[in-house]
């Protein structure tokens, strides 16, 4: 049975979103001004996938919870994909270079090929390429 398509859309709440703005817009992302104002900033990863950074006054009005201390605990892997391993180097440098912090090494598995970074709120992001011809010859299909 096929999945239907969903779209995703990922909350994060940032302690400084005119940061965590310019900080993606240096790794060549752009925001959706419909959905994006001094509260909250949305991230078009695709067609389908979002992610929007929400100020923590503004994250809380949609949690009970307390909100994850990033400088101490990781809360998630963001994975998202390149087009190629030199992209995801340059990707990861890119975000060195401009406040964020190297999180592991790069992995080589021989299909997929990855490297990644916390971005200055300390989220944890993973950048990746995966080589969709030798996944086939590993794993067939």
């Amino acid at each position: 049975m096929a999945a239907r398509s969903r779209k995703v859309f990922i909350n994060l709440c940032v302690k400084d979103l005119p940061r965590t703005k310019d900080f993606f817009a240096k790794l060549g992302f752009g925001y959706d001004p419909r959905f994006t104002n001094d509260d909250a900033a949305c991230m078009p990863l695709s067609e389908d996938g979002f992610v929007m950074f929400l100020t923590e006054a503004h994250f809380k009005n949609f949690t009970k919870r307390q909100i994850c201390d990033t400088s101490t605990h990781t809360e998630a892997l963001f994975a998202f994909s390149c087009e190629s391993r030199e992209e995801v180097d340059r990707m990861v440098k890119t975000a060195v270079e401009n406040g964020g912090r190297p999180a592991m090494d790069a992995q080589d598995h021989g299909f997929m090929y990855a490297w990644s970074f916390y971005d200055p709120e300390g989220h944890h992001w993973e950048v990746m390429y995966w080589d969709e011809e030798k996944a086939q010859q590993m794993f067939g299909g």
